[in-house]
Formats: C-alpha cells, structure tokens, sequence
C-alpha cells in the first residue's frame, strides 16, 4: 500500500437512528478492510435450513439488517437462532418449526422481501405458509407473480383473498413439474430450488437464473441431501428427496461490496484492499474496472484495488443477468464515471427505474442525463416502455458537497462514494439503509482513513 495520505472526513449525527452522516470529501480512501459473505446468499441459506428437522451451521456471515430480519423470522417460527458476530458464524436449529403470528410477521416484513422464500420450506414442515406484504428497495417492478405461479405448479393453492398478504397451502402435498420462467429471475429460481426439493418427483426450471449466489444456494441444498442438476442453457433438474438434513457452509464473499468499495478507491483517487474478495465472480467487473483505467491485483486472501494516476477512461456498459454485468455493480461505478475523460454510456436491463439515484449527482455536479431509449445492443424488456433506463455520463467533472437523502441500498452507498469524493461538506440522510446490506460501513470507512467524530 503507497504511504500516508490526506483522507475525507465524516462527521456523524449522534441520535435514535444514527440515520445521518456528515461528510467532508475530496480525499482518498486509502487502506483494508475486510467483506464477508453476500446478503444475497446468506439470507437465502438461512431460510433453507428450515427445511430440515435439525441444526445447521452457516459461516462468514455479516452483520448486516437482513441477517437480522431473517433471524426474527425464523425466530417468530420457532426455529432457535445464534449468531456469533465476532466469528461471522450462525447457528440455526429449525428441529421444531410454528406458525408464526401473522402480526408480527407483518410488522418484520416491511424491511425485506425474504419471506415469500419462506413458502416452500413452511408448506413442507406445516402444510401451510402466510406470507405478508412485501418491503425492499424500489428500484423497479419486482413482482412476485414469477413466485406465485411456481408454487401453483408445484402443487400450492395460493389464496390472495387476505387483506394483509397470501395464504398458501398444498393439501396433497407438493409434486414435481415442468417451470419455465420468461426472464430469468434470481427470486423465483431460488423459490424453485427451496420449494422443489422435497416435492414428490422431478422439476425441471428453464430459464433459470444461475448467478454464483444461486450456485451457493444449491451447493447448501446438496449438503443437505438435495439432488440437483444444472444444464449450461440455465435448465436445472430437481429430483425431490423424502427428507433433508442440516448442513456446515462457508458463504462466498460478497461481490456486491466488493466492487462497492473498489469503485469507491476509483472515485477518490484511493487504494483499497479489500480482504476475501474473490476473483472468480467478479471477473466480468474486473475487466470493466480496467478499462476505466483502475488497476487490481489479484492476491490468496483479496483483491487490492486503486487508482493509478492521470484520467479515468470512458466505457459504454449494459448491466445483464450473470455472467453479465450485474445490475447491483453500475450504481457505484456512476459515480467513478463522473471522473472519467469522455462520454460514458450505461445502458440498464434488469431493473427500470435504476437511475433514480443520479439526481443528487446531478446536484452535486455530475453532468449525467437519462434517456427513455435504449443505448446499448442488449435485447431489453423495457423498450419503448417510457422508462429512462439509459444514462448518458460526461466528465470528468468537480463534485461539490450537498445534501442528500438515501433513495435506496446500492444508491445509499453510491451517494456515500460521491460526498467522500467531493469537495466541501455533504450531510447524507437515511443512512440506516445502507445497513441492509454493507456490514459496519462506519468502521470500514475509519479504517480506510474517513474520521467520524
């Protein structure tokens, strides 16, 4: 790591929520820090303990708020949960699973769209599954039609008919059947893979999704018994078992937060490297990353990440399904584009309403405008759809200091790169948010040189 630097100062409201942060950017970030499994396996993994009667043990967790909410979940459902911080280690035994009240299922469901994955697993432990409204970011529509419907495949009667969510049952039980899914969506594979494992025969899902967390998924559902098959044209093959039984997994680093704090280095002129990071899922991200002009290297233990000198250069990226580029990646790398010497182009097809982010860099003055066609070659679901999901990025230009308020997790951490990077004080509202899913941000942020006072 190069020697001392100047670094960005932060400045932290003290109250009830530790929802705001002051910031003074315009400094390099400069340092380690390390990142632990990812938020969107480890809460996955959780739930699929449930479906068997025993204890099983699942290491490299963060501490994040999902890992929490999943916790009470499964806690309201009478499975005993232990989490030890210190070692990333929770312990869940799901050997005697209840009902839970509907009312405090609700009241938990508000911060994550976790328990619609808790269907399967609960219609095969009770016969039965209550499923609340359902929170997250809002990034785009994220329906849960694809869920429903490959339950109803499966066997399930799905009654809609509850003012406060769905009441899911399969008096014969669940059987097995042929899915496909029209877009190859992370939560309904991973409803598939949770819901078909103990279902009486074969399920074939096509159009799957097989992102590296869905990859982990099933490695954990093998351990526990499951006989599963993946196909290179996304077909998965689930032939169900009569029982499953607990299971010991190490889950795979984070690649989200990985790239978060390596955009992070790019935009601040800074060196980070980030402890367990793992090449092999960020390798599409990495070769973006060099092209903009940042350098890696690629180390046993994690990845070093910084910004070489001289001008960032301009790229033209269309986020994708793995193993394209994730959509979760280019809300960060925005902010780095800021810097870059030329016209950058990004072109997003997972979700429609992504670029709400873009405002407050806009404010902060980023010259970044949004364009309702699509720039880019992909095929794209929301053509001619009246949805600004291209954005046009021209740098490089000099951020300034603003306030701003979190819109939602990727965001949140996006307009926390722009005020480390900006010149001048910002004051960051909603903060919290970004607890979902970056674990002790705060601390990360001190140990990369920011001070919070």
């Amino acid at each position: 790591m190069p020697g001392n630097r100047e670094q960005g100062t932060i400045v932290s409201d003290v109250n009830a929520d530790n929802d705001v942060l002051r910031v003074v950017g315009g400094k390099p970030l400069s340092g380690q820090i390390k990142v632990r499994g990812a938020k969107n396996f480890v809460s996955k993994a959780m739930v699929a303990a449930l479906l068997a009667p025993g204890t099983s043990v699942l290491k490299n967790v963060p501490e994040i708020r999902d890992v929490r909410v999943v916790s009470d979940l499964l806690r309201l459902h009478g499975v005993n949960v232990n989490f030890d911080d210190a070692k990333g280690i929770i312990t869940i035994d799901a050997s005697h699973v209840d009902l839970a009240d509907v009312a405090d299922v609700d009241t938990l469901a508000g911060s994550s769209r976790i328990p619609i994955l808790f269907s399967g697993p609960l219609v095969h432990r009770l016969g039965e599954a209550f499923i609340p409204s359902l929170g997250g970011c809002r990034i785009g529509d994220r329906p849960i039609d694809f869920h429903l419907e490959t339950l109803r495949r499966l066997g399930a009667t799905v009654d809609k008919e509850h003012a406060d969510g769905i009441h899911i049952t399969a008096p014969n039980g669940l059987h097995g059947a042929k899915i496909h899914l029209p877009y190859p969506s992370v939560g309904a594979t991973e409803q598939t893979l949770l819901a078909a494992v103990l279902a009486d025969g074969k399920t074939e899902l096509s159009g799957a999704a097989i992102e590296p967390e869905i990859m982990d998924l099933i490695c954990v559902l093998q351990k526990m018994g499951a006989i599963i098959s993946v196909d290179v044209d996304r077909t998965i093959r689930i032939e169900g078992v009569e029982k499953l039984k607990g299971y010991e997994h190490t889950a795979l680093t984070d690649r989200i937060e990985a790239a978060s704090w390596a955009s992070a280095a790019l935009a601040t002129r800074g060196d980070i490297f980030v402890k367990g990071a793992t090449q092999p899922e960020m390798m599409t991200f990495l070769n973006v990353f060099r092209k903009i002009g940042g350098e890696f290297e690629v180390r046993d233990d994690g990845i070093r990440f910084w910004h070489p000198g001289g001008d960032l250069k301009p790229v033209a990226i269309e986020t994708d399904v793995h193993p394209g580029f994730m959509t979760d990646w280019q809300q960060p790398l925005v902010v780095a584009l800021t810097q870059a010497n030329g016209l950058s182009i990004v072109h997003e097809t997972v979700y429609e309403n992504r670029f709400g982010f873009t405002k407050p860099l806009v404010q902060m003055g980023a010259t970044i405008q949004l364009y309702r066609e699509c720039l880019g070659s992909l095929p794209c679901r929301f053509q001619q759809r009246n949805f600004e999901h291209s954005a046009v990025i021209f740098g490089p230009t000099p951020l300034t200091g603003q306030d701003i308020d979190v819109p939602d997790l990727r965001g949140g951490f996006s307009h926390l790169i722009a005020a480390l990077a900006a010149s001048g004080p910002s004051t960051v509202h909603g903060i919290s948010l970004i607890d979902r899913g970056y674990a002790d941000f705060r601390g990360k942020l001190r140990a990369l040189g920011a001070e919070i006072e």
